[in-house]
């Protein structure tokens, strides 16, 4: 029989790699991983591994000695490039091809970049890969200003992990508040957390270009202003890193309904013995009633443990809520659900202590908690109540 080839560099990749080995699977075994290290963890990058607090062997859930004793062949620096569904073959870079019994595809994502003159200068930076973490590490060694253009998660974590380590700090976005997802209200309170520790934030603005000649030495606005720089950091999201399956024949769902890979409960796509989790996976949400496609480390994890568990024969659906997590100077926060609905605060959030609750018709959407911690295994029995819940049930939840 061929191998089971897992597909990706992320934490999926190496949850999936770990549930085939724990759950029995004793077969030939390959992980394809696009970067020189093994599957890692990203979430560190924009804090605490950004901030010289931890170092890599903080960011590998299983090292290579792992991949070595449990006879998993581990091919870093190795990109799929296409794929061929009848074949069941993959195609590598550099060079070569495998087959494959079953695939698992965990590409995750990649940055959009910002198409404006001087975009491509020294000292402005992405942040997706270990690589870039540590190029943005070493620019952060350096004094002077940062710019960061987006206010996002990975945006407002680095501006957090920027103005820790000293550094004037201004965030720049198009946006009227910052994680507009979130709404105004909620927005509102990382605004104002950011701001109190010295962080500037220039919302409603567009960036025309980065001005510099041999590295880049400030943000034009459309207003016509600049903003000295001497790092600039754009954190204005990801799309789906799909490339690999166009043209094989599986489905994609449309960028307008979120993107990705259509898969079923198991995280199967619509190609014979094809998985897929992670950021690429839109996976339907039987409590939501549609697809979801969630950028997190937690889908990360958990899908790659369904899907290795599917890929053994578990025929069982995926229902596991949006988890999400962020730290940001003395505020903890811990999410599951979707943002969605009516705001139903619980506690007092403004001073980052307490539960904001979403609401649609009555039912709870999702619900965040701001230094309010062991609660959400609560909150998440609120979100799958088959009906409404009352409103002073949310009220006094903290």
């Amino acid at each position: 029989m061929e191998p089971i080839v897992v597909v990706g560099g992320g934490f999926a990749a190496a949850r999936a790699t770990e549930t085939l080995r724990t759950e029995g699977y004793d077969g030939d075994l390959v992980v394809v991983a696009g970067e020189a290290v093994p599957p890692y963890e990203r979430p560190p990058l924009s804090k605490a591994y950004l901030r010289g607090e931890v170092g890599r062997d903080a960011l590998v859930p299983l090292d290579e000695r792992w991949y070595r004793d449990h006879d998993v062949d581990l091919r870093t620096s190795t990109t799929a490039v296409g794929l061929d569904v009848a074949g069941r073959t993959v195609t590598l870079a550099p060079g070569g091809s495998l087959r494959y019994s079953r695939l698992l595809l965990a590409t995750g994502s990649r940055v959009r970049r910002l198409d404006v003159p001087g975009g491509e200068l020294p000292g402005v930076l992405h942040l997706r890969s270990v690589r870039d973490a540590d190029r943005l590490a070493s620019a952060l060694d350096h004094d002077g200003p940062v710019v960061v253009v987006g206010d996002g998660w990975i945006g407002m974590e680095v501006a957090a992990s920027a103005r820790q380590l000293g550094h004037d700090v201004t965030v720049v976005s198009r946006s009227p508040h910052p994680l507009h997802g979130l709404g105004p209200q909620v927005g509102q309170i990382f605004a104002d957390l950011h701001e109190k520790n010295g962080v500037l934030l220039v919302r409603e603005a567009t960036v025309t270009s980065l001005p510099g000649t041999d590295r880049v030495t400030g943000v034009t606005l459309d207003d016509g202003r600049t903003l000295e720089a001497r790092t600039v950091v754009v954190g204005i999201g990801v799309t789906p890193e799909v490339g690999v399956v166009q043209g094989a024949g599986i489905e994609l769902r449309p960028a307008s309904d979120g993107g990705g890979i259509v898969v079923d409960g198991t995280l199967r796509t619509t190609a014979p013995d094809v998985w897929a989790v992670g950021d690429i996976a839109s996976v339907p949400s039987p409590r939501y009633g549609r697809p979801l496609r969630t950028e997190h480390w937690a889908t990360a994890d958990q899908t790659g443990r369904h899907a290795a568990r599917s890929m053994l024969g578990d025929g069982t659906a995926y229902d596991v809520l949006p988890y999400f997590f962020t730290d940001q100077f003395d505020l903890g926060m811990e999410s599951k659900g979707v943002t969605e609905g009516e705001v139903v605060v619980s506690g007092s959030p403004a001073d980052c202590e307490g539960v904001v609750f979403w609401v649609s018709d009555g039912r709870v959407s999702g619900a965040m908690g701001l230094n309010v911690w062991d609660r959400m295994d609560e909150a998440e029995e609120l979100i799958r109540a088959d009906g409404p819940v009352d409103r002073a049930v949310l009220e006094s939840f903290v």
